[in-house]
């Protein structure tokens, strides 16, 4: 399964976005938070399947000794992580944070829920 470029998409004070396709969701993390990274060196999935509270944390990204968080921008179900990243090209995160380069497909609990979640003109306005 491929990202759409649907975009009933939002974003966190924390800098990750989602980007809901009917009941199920893509998460990641937007540019912004990927500042001053170079290259990737490792990314971590926190027991990728499962359900997850939001705030919890369901990847690590590091650079040399910088390390970031991805955190579940909702409570719901990881479904599916980016393989891609883990296997193929982990520097796609670099290239395409906000597209290609997502973290987790989700199942919302509360899939028509925007509770806590910025919309576009807003994060870009306040969130920087």
């Amino acid at each position: 399964m491929e990202k759409s470029t649907n975009k009933d998409l939002y974003f966190t004070h924390d800098h990750e976005w989602i980007d809901f396709q009917g009941i199920l969701a893509y998460t990641g993390i937007c540019n912004f938070k990927l500042l001053g990274f170079k290259e990737i060196d490792a990314i971590t999935f926190t027991e990728p399947l499962g359900f997850r509270k939001q705030g919890e944390v369901i990847a690590t990204i590091q650079y040399r000794d910088y390390t970031i968080e991805a955190h579940m921008p909702v409570d719901g179900k990881v479904l599916k992580v980016n393989k891609k990243l883990l296997t193929g090209d982990k520097h796609m995160l670099l290239h395409h944070p906000e597209n290609k380069g997502w973290i987790a497909l989700v199942l919302p609990s509360q899939p028509y829920e925007r509770i806590g979640l910025l919309q576009s003109q807003q994060y870009h306005t306040n969130a920087h």
